[in-house]
């Protein structure tokens, strides 16, 4: 039985952990030849081990307009089209109003807002008519956070490229949605809220927070980003899918 991305080319962006590799592997077991990116090379090369399948990796940091070039001339080399973008790739961390410096501020928004459009923007000479594009998004670019209001405000730009740029592709029938995942189980997540026992704690007293009573997985926001993609999705465009266990919503 044939997947629903067999033989569809998927470029994933900032997939060697989390939900990136498990977009990335969900993709691939569905029969897609999927492309991930990441900035370190051992990492990237035991995600490529644990997806499987038809995978490359390729090693780059998206805020970096070089490597976001290097990044379509491999998928160039082996394929005509792409298919699918996964502009995945961010991060943040913390800091409250009057301890923000101009670093955090600019390495935030090079990563989360600049290599987000320039990751879309670059890929547009490959991306088929009738393709799609998704953002990764987040719940803070909708919601109030202590202390993370830079990053939020990099969300909710990302959140608003949706909005204009399927205006910019319509005659192209490309259509661009936001994922938003909530409190996820990365290690990426843990290592913010300060890792080991002390994430832990942070992550179960945001549990009343959270109807759906448990904190998400990474397939979880993997099946929303896939269904997204997929032709059922086809008369979506522009929206913003919450993955948060409801608690956006209350």
């Amino acid at each position: 039985m044939m997947g629903r991305f067999e033989n569809k080319v998927v470029v994933v962006t900032g997939g060697t952990s989390g939900i990136g590799q498990a977009t990335a592997a969900a993709f691939a077991a569905e029969g897609a030849s999927v492309f991930i990116t990441g900035r370190r090379q051992a990492a990237l090369d035991a995600a490529v081990k644990a997806i499987g399948g038809k995978v490359v990796g390729v090693r780059g940091d998206m805020s970096k307009l070089a490597d976001i070039d290097r990044l379509y001339d491999a998928v160039q080399q082996r394929h005509a089209q792409i298919d699918v973008l996964f502009a995945n790739a961010g991060g943040g961390s913390f800091a409250p109003l009057g301890a923000i410096d101009e670093a955090h501020f600019d390495d935030t928004f090079a990563t989360n807002v600049k290599g987000v459009l320039f990751t879309v923007q670059k890929a547009l000479p490959l991306l088929r008519d009738g393709g799609a594009v998704v953002l990764t998004g987040s719940v803070t670019g909708s919601t109030g956070t202590p202390a993370f209001s830079v990053y939020s405000a990099t969300k909710a730009a990302v959140r608003n490229f949706a909005r204009n740029w399927i205006l910019d592709l319509k005659d192209r029938r490309i259509r661009v949605n936001v994922v938003s995942p909530g409190v996820i189980d990365t290690a990426g997540l843990n290592d913010l809220f300060g890792g080991g026992a002390q994430a832990d704690g942070v992550k179960s007293g945001m549990l009343a927070g959270i109807p759906a009573g448990r904190v998400g997985q990474p397939q979880d926001v993997a099946q929303a980003v896939m269904f997204l993609a997929s032709d059922a999705a086809s008369f979506i465009n522009g929206a913003e899918l919450f993955v948060d266990g409801g608690m956006t919503q209350i």
